[in-house]
């Protein structure tokens, strides 16, 4: 701009007065590579914005005529972001110019020559369409006062407006014309408009199914392969947004031609539009894989054979196996579907198992002492392949994919070449979670045993560390009852690994499988190989590689998590060498194990308990201060694995690690509170946060926001340590209580992450607990201070609750809404009027729960639905009915603690739970609705006066039903009726003791499925004897004598137990027996209880029946020395201290 005819000023008149020359030196300016001429010549375009006629004049002038292709891009792309997506200028641009920015727009298409022009317009008419589209749509819903753009009434009046040539009528002819003209120019552009139109306009676009079928039917049969890739993608972008699948029907025919035209580019060796096409397809098989279902055959058919060619570029055939994996997982919306393809099913595992032959012995990985060089050899189609075995395990179930698996793996191990016994191995470890049903069961779990440890004496070395790979993931995914009944072949084989000195990485990997195995193991189970273990590990420690002396560290970490007090006996020997690694691995290279040795020492500590950890904790923390204060770098994984050590070690202590958390905090509060680190692009920008790995992202308000999952994990490991600190520590946390809360109330809507808002609401009733505990002990919170902390936590749980869209968050949420209850004592911390908004976060629970069952019911009407799909189906349902578990949890400790000042709020939720109780719902939650109606009858007289003689009926039905958790609940509320509605009861009273009696006598009634079932009866029986003794023949007192102690159900048992002392005391000849002939009996009744301690009696209860078994100690001598020699060391201990 050094002519003074070209200053700002001078030229924003010039441009204001139609000098075109003045703003093509504008534009010019835009793309100088001089930073001063190119700021410059952008605060004269935003100044132009304030004109947005005689800018959008400028810029369609020189887009239609500029002689400079640069200059018509750059005017192209400007028209779009001016226009539409940065600025959107669009409505404000005076309707004389729209229509000739229109025109102008569909002219530069027919014209243009420059195809990465017409693109860019392409995108520009795309985006005002869309504007206009939305324009119209705005002053519908204006018009008609509707709430939503899907209103039925909304969309009939667009079209109709659209039909009446509101907005662009020329926009669709234009369209259709040029895909007639043979210009495959014109027909491309025609494509990429109608691509994007069918994303964001099919209002518009749904009136002309029968034309817009013609128009792709002849762009797939174009000449021109370009022309039919734009097609192809306007046809699959079509039929993805497309709502009725009746409509989607209608394109059915279109499939041959997609598939012709994919055959075509691989054909012309166009892979990368092969490639475009194959991932158009997978969005279809996402969005509505039952559009395929028809053509499955042939779709299936031609994508396995792309994935099999080798000719073909690895990128190819992972695309076309991502597709037929995509079907596999669609479940939710075409259940068993590719199960009907059985063979199908073995080519796509056969074609997975030979991506997993493409891997290289490469000489570095044998000697890889860290993640750089441990996965040497692998390309991205073995990874891929291991991805892919995982995914269409979980998807196809165990007992398609196990034959298959099963035939392939005996040859492949059978076989010379190592990368195939190699691939059989690795295999197996990806399908096992998916198969894990079917591989339980034998002669399977003893084969697919053998075939691992097999591998563990292979010659090849690679071959031997995916052995280990094998039993590894077995023994996470099959545990416990790999563990039970194979513990002595696969410790063996792992234990002989460990000798393996010249191979570094079996010896490593052979640790690891020790820690999966470990993690499922039983104390029992692991203590005769513990000094086989340990003294292989110190061995490790002492002597190994790096890698190898990390690998055993975790190893002896797990080992001692499952062994607990078994390792005491080899506390001295283990400790004092992981103190001397933790004190001197300083060293940058010795970061990871100086972690790893933390962990072990927190681990064993845990296991081993105050009485031996307690001298050596001090020191440890020290050390842990120590480390701290000297600083630690970035990327020192020490700190993360801190935070679990620091909660690790105080379960161990218990209230004798309050004077370490001075050490602990400052670093568990930061890393809790931390803001997370995110970038933040458009939505539609698909490259924005690619850039890493280590990143999780989420489409927020149109925005992409990517976050390092690193840090999202090591907050949730943070909130999840401070409440294991509050629930650990209890009255000692009170000082930190008012710090963590107010960290973790904003964290119950920290949608980035659920474990986060999971260990926010967990938190939450142990912040709570930890003032109540502080203030019975007069350690400094007062009652005054307990009730503000529950009345301001409790809405924002309830708030959280009622916004949550998670089902396991939600389960998490309902628990914390039960102990704050509980805690609270209800009316004491909290008053009745606060329970209505928790009923209304009820409803919303409740609501959400039948939407999610209904879409699971939908997916039983599917034609391809079958045995394997039903087992898919129950098990989510299992875990959809612990959250109904939960929730009926909640009502109870309301119904307990609030009686009949609770009864509004829950008969508001009444119709609900009598759905559940209809013909056709699952047991579980008819078990659910009658437990709450048990709790009304027990803790609501105003509620057990309504609805008892409503109830009793369905009780008695239930009784019998063949459930035995419908049972169990049925028989506790007949004990409730009878205690608490005795009138109502008296009518039934006899055919409850029939039904009561029958369960207790039957021949399978103490089986593992019916005792809980028995136990209630009995305890029902104890009512029934206690509150109608003229209903109950009087022999019945023996046989509730014979059927005690209760074992199984804690809160049963501690009602019955004190029941049974309350009798004897009272000399009921029914309960003694003639001449007190069931006297020896109880006594031995007694001293089990009471070598439960707590368990199966309260506290309260227990002095009463200490008494009961002095007074009898003298009556019947002898016996509770006989009882007492039948119990564990820790039983009798119990009963002593308590006798004291």
């Amino acid at each position: 701009f050094k002519n003074t005819q070209f200053q700002p000023t001078t030229m924003i008149e010039s441009i204001r007065g139609g000098d075109m020359s003045a703003f093509s030196a504008l534009i010019g300016s835009l793309m100088s590579p001089d930073n001063a001429t190119r700021t410059t010549g952008e605060s004269m375009l935003n100044e132009l914005k304030a004109q947005p006629d005689i800018l959008a004049t400028c810029l369609i002038n020189a887009l239609r005529h500029s002689e400079a292709v640069e200059h018509r891009s750059l005017c192209a792309v400007l028209i779009r972001r001016v226009l539409t997506r940065d600025d959107e200028l669009w409505p404000k641009l005076s309707p004389p110019l729209k229509h000739n920015v229109k025109s102008e727009l569909l002219a530069c298409l027919h014209q243009e020559p420059e195809r990465s022009i017409t693109r860019k317009v392409c995108d520009s008419v795309s985006e005002i369409a869309v504007e206009i589209f939305d324009e119209v749509k705005g002053e519908v819903m204006k018009s008609t006062n509707a709430e939503s753009e899907n209103d039925a009434v909304v969309q009939h009046t667009v079209q109709t407006f659209l039909k009446e040539n509101q907005g662009w009528p020329e926009l669709l002819p234009f369209i259709f014309q040029c895909v007639q003209t043979g210009n495959p120019s014109h027909a491309e552009s025609a494509f990429l408009v109608f691509d994007q139109l069918a994303r964001y306009c099919m209002d518009m676009l749904i009136q002309y199914l029968g034309t817009i079928h013609g128009a792709l039917s002849a762009g797939l049969a174009n000449p021109s392969l370009d022309v039919k890739i734009c097609a192809f993608s306007a046809t699959t972008t079509f039929i993805g947004f497309l709502e009725s699948a009746a409509e989607r029907e209608k394109f059915q025919s279109l499939v041959p031609s997609l598939l012709g035209v994919l055959s075509e580019a691989l054909n012309a060796g166009d892979e990368i539009a092969a490639n475009t096409a194959v991932e158009n397809l997978i969005e279809v098989a996402d969005e509505h894989p039952r559009f395929l279902r028809k053509q499955i055959h042939d779709v299936a058919g031609a994508m396995i054979k792309i994935a099999e060619a080798e000719s073909l570029d690895d990128a190819t055939r992972r695309l076309a196996a991502e597709f037929l994996v995509t079907l596999c997982e669609a479940r939710d919306k075409a259940p068993g579907m590719m199960r009907k393809l059985p063979q199908l099913v073995q080519q796509l595992f056969n074609c997975c198992v030979a991506f997993l032959l493409e891997i290289d012995d490469d000489p570095s990985w044998h000697t890889a002492d860290d993640e750089k060089d441990e996965d040497a050899g692998e390309t991205e189609l073995y990874e891929f392949g291991q991805e892919c075995l995982d995914r269409i395990s979980m998807s196809i179930g165990g007992k398609s994919m196990l034959p298959v698996a099963g035939q392939a793996f005996s040859a492949l191990m059978a076989d010379g070449d190592w990368k195939k016994r190699h691939a059989a191995l690795v295999g197996l470890a990806q399908i096992a979670e998916g198969c894990e049903r079917v591989m339980k069961q034998e002669p399977v779990l003893s084969e697919l045993v053998a075939m691992c440890v097999k591998g563990t004496s292979d010659p090849h070395a690679k071959v031997r560390w995916a052995a280990c790979q094998g039993l590894g993931q077995l023994c996470t995914d099959l545990c416990p009852d790999l563990q039970e009944s194979h513990h002595e072949p696969i410790l063996g084989a792992l234990i002989g690994l460990m000798e393996d000195f010249s191979n570094p990485r079996v010896q490593a990997h052979s640790c690891a499988a020790v820690v999966n195995f470990a993690e499922g193991c039983d104390q029992d189970i692991m203590g005769p190989y513990l000094d086989a273990l340990i003294t292989k590990l110190l061995a490790l420690i002492r002597n190994g590689r790096k890698n190898v002396q990390e690998g055993a560290l975790t190893a002896m970490a797990s080992i001692a998590d499952a062994s607990g007090d078994y390792f005491i006996k080899y506390y001295d020997e283990c400790v004092p060498l992981l103190r001397e690694i933790l004190e001197k691995a300083s060293d940058r290279s010795y970061h990871m194990m100086r972690a790893k040795t933390l962990e072990c020492i927190s681990l064993v500590g845990m296991a081993v308990g105050k009485e031996k950890f307690g001298p050596d904790a001090a020191g440890i923390m020290q050390i842990m201060q120590n480390v701290q204060t000297a600083g630690l770098d970035p990327d020192d994984p020490f700190a993360s694995y801190m935070l679990q050590a620091a909660a690790r070690i105080c379960t161990a202590l218990g209230q004798d690690f309050v004077p370490y958390l001075p050490i602990v905090m400052p670093p568990m509060l930061q890393a809790a509170g931390a803001k997370p680190d995110f970038k933040v692009a458009d939505a539609d920008d698909e490259g924005a946060g690619n850039d890493e790995d280590d990143t999780e992202t989420f489409f927020v308000a149109g925005k992409r926001v990517s976050l390092h999952t690193s840090a999202l994990d090591e907050k949730a490991t943070a909130c999840s340590m401070l409440c294991c600190f509050a629930y650990e520590l209890k009255e000692g946390f009170c000082q930190h209580v008012e710090e963590v809360k107010n960290i973790m109330i904003p964290l119950l809507k920290f949608y980035f992450n659920e474990e986060v808002r999971i260990a926010a609401a967990q938190t939450l009733p142990e912040l709570l607990k930890s003032y109540v505990e502080g203030a019975s002990k007069g350690m400094g919170p007062t009652e005054d201070m307990c009730r503000n902390l529950a009345i301001e936590l409790w809405p924002q749980l309830v708030d959280s609750l009622k916004s949550e869209v998670d089902p396991n968050v939600v389960h998490v949420m309902l628990q914390s809404v039960q102990e704050m209850i509980d805690v609270a004592k209800g009316p004491m911390l909290m008053p009745v009027d606060l329970m209505g908004p928790v009923f209304d976060a009820f409803q919303v629970v409740l609501k959400d729960y039948e939407e999610r069952r209904d879409m699971r019911m939908e997916r039983t009407e599917g034609e391809d639905f079958d045995a394997e799909e039903e087992e898919a189906l129950m098990e989510e349902h299992e875990a959809e009915s612990e959250l109904l578990d939960a929730l009926g949890n909640s009502l109870t400790s309301i119904l307990k603690l609030y009686g009949d000042a609770a009864l509004q709020f829950v008969e508001a939720l009444l119709p609900n739970f009598s759905t559940f109780l209809g013909p056709a719902r699952y047991v579980e939650e008819r078990r659910v609705a009658l437990i709450l109606m048990d709790d009304v009858i027990q803790y609501s007289p105003a509620g057990a006066a309504k609805y008892a003689n409503q109830v009793l009926p369905q009780l008695l039905q239930g009784s019998a039903d063949q459930d035995p958790g419908v049972r169990q609940s049925c028989v506790y509320g007949l004990g409730r009726t009878a205690e608490h509605r005795q009138g109502d009861f008296k009518p039934h009273a006899q055919n409850a003791v029939n039904i009561v009696l029958a369960i207790i006598n039957d021949s399978d009634a103490r089986s593992e499925e019916n005792i809980l079932a028995t136990e209630n009866a009995v305890g029902a029986l104890g009512k029934f004897l206690e509150f109608h003794p003229e209903c109950v023949d009087p022999a019945a007192g023996t046989l509730f004598v014979q059927n005690l102690p209760l074992m199984e159900d804690d809160e049963e048992a501690r009602v019955v137990h004190p029941q049974l002392v309350r009798l004897v005391s009272s000399n009921d000849m029914r309960i003694l027996g003639q001449s007190n002939a069931n006297l020896p009996k109880i006594m031995e009744v007694l001293v089990k209880i009471l070598g439960q301690g707590e368990k199966l009696i309260s506290a309260e209860d227990t002095p009463a029946a200490v008494a009961l078994v002095k007074q009898l100690n003298g009556v019947v001598p002898g016996v509770f020395e006989r009882s007492m020699s039948g119990m564990k060391p820790k039983q009798q201990e119990a009963i002593m201290a308590a006798m004291q």
